[in-house]
């Protein structure tokens, strides 16, 4: 099924190169996001690409399936989109605080090539610790600051082996970080899993009496300058969970009003709950009062049906400047007949997504 659809659909690897890729800069208004060689707007309309229908993360299957990669790019390129999210894992590309794995940057620029080819833009989000079981024990083990120079480390790797390519959208430097919130000092970096995977990762074990915006500056601006050693272009963010707004009740810290100042780009997860899409609208009017562009990086029909997330989307673009939904490797053609409700969800977003973005 996957050949064929590429054959109808005229993709071909050999269709885009390089130097077809402009680099994606901040629009003049500050708002939105524009092409660097014909100042064009760009709207990031695209998918995460997290893992597969298995549950598998790419690292998993990228050595001895990378057919199935291509594939899943073409497919994704034909179903629209322009972005792709992938998301690194920390202990896939360190073997030590200091030192990357022997062909980590290999494989890195195989990705990219890759996205180049297919022309689509990357936003690579890492630190991914989502395998609790494939997180090294020595890197559990380092003191807040160890820990913090680490990931300074893999994003030196990243930054210095991506630099060069137009195909990167942005660097994301963490997926849904948290400062903790209590007295009582952690013990886990990990917050619970989902689906049997940890998104949610705290920056610090004991805030030690410091304010939790503070701490969470500190560490955006010391992994933004590991970035900017290497690469001075790319656009740099961070994926922020909905309750990160300074409201009563649970935060993470992250109050994109008080964190923006070294990011050039919010993103958001948002994910609207049926009969509340105006509970969703006024949450995402909180991270644009930041003053930079806004990017939903995650959302999907999870909490609500197909036709409310399309309500919401077209309400969204009066704040949003992108969106970004998922994609798990099977295409809407083969998801016709689903038969288990994940599918059916699966299904419903895929055929929203081929609309295509929201007007501006």
């Amino acid at each position: 099924m996957r050949l064929v659809l590429l054959v109808y659909y005229g993709i071909s690897l050999a269709s885009v190169s390089a130097a077809d890729m402009p680099r994606v800069q901040i629009s003049d208004d500050g708002r939105g996001f524009k092409l660097a060689n014909s100042q064009d707007a760009f709207v990031p309309w695209g998918f995460n690409y997290d893992r597969d229908a298995n549950g598998q993360l790419i690292e998993q299957y990228w050595d001895e399936e990378w057919p199935r990669v291509i594939e899943d790019f073409q497919e994704m390129k034909a179903l629209g989109a322009n972005v792709v999210r992938i998301h690194l894992q920390f202990a896939a590309l360190m073997q030590s605080p200091t030192e990357a794995r022997p062909r980590a940057r290999q494989k890195l620029t195989r990705l990219l090539r890759l996205a180049e080819q297919t022309g689509l833009y990357l936003d690579l989000t890492g630190l991914g610790c989502y395998h609790k079981a494939d997180v090294p024990a020595w890197y559990d083990a380092l003191s807040e600051a160890e820990r913090w120079q680490a990931q300074a480390a893999f994003w030196e790797v990243v930054a210095e082996t991506c630099a060069d390519s137009p195909a990167v959208f942005c660097y994301d430097l963490m997926n849904e970080p948290v400062v903790p919130g209590g007295n009582k000092p952690r013990e886990d970096w990990l917050g619970p899993a989902f689906a049997g995977k940890h998104f949610v990762q705290f920056i610090s074990l004991d805030r030690a009496g410091r304010k939790r915006s503070e701490v969470a500056k500190q560490w955006i601006a010391q992994l933004v300058a590991a970035i900017r050693k290497h690469d001075g272009r790319h656009l740099i963010t961070v994926g922020l969970v909905p309750w990160s707004l300074d409201r009563p009740g649970m935060t993470s810290g992250f109050d994109p009003t008080k964190v923006a100042e070294d990011l050039d780009f919010i993103a958001v997860h948002l994910y609207p709950e049926t009969g509340k899409v105006d509970e969703a609208i006024e949450t995402l009017r909180g991270f644009a009062a930041a003053g930079k562009p806004v990017v939903i990086e995650e959302t999907f029909p999870l909490k609500c049906s197909a036709e409310e997330l399309s309500v919401f989307l077209d309400a969204s673009r009066e704040h949003a400047a992108g969106w970004i939904g998922f994609y798990w490797g099977q295409t809407p053609e083969e998801l016709r007949g689903a038969e288990t409700i994940p599918q059916a969800l699966t299904l419903g977003w895929l055929e929203l997504f081929q609309r295509g973005a929201p007007p501006p």
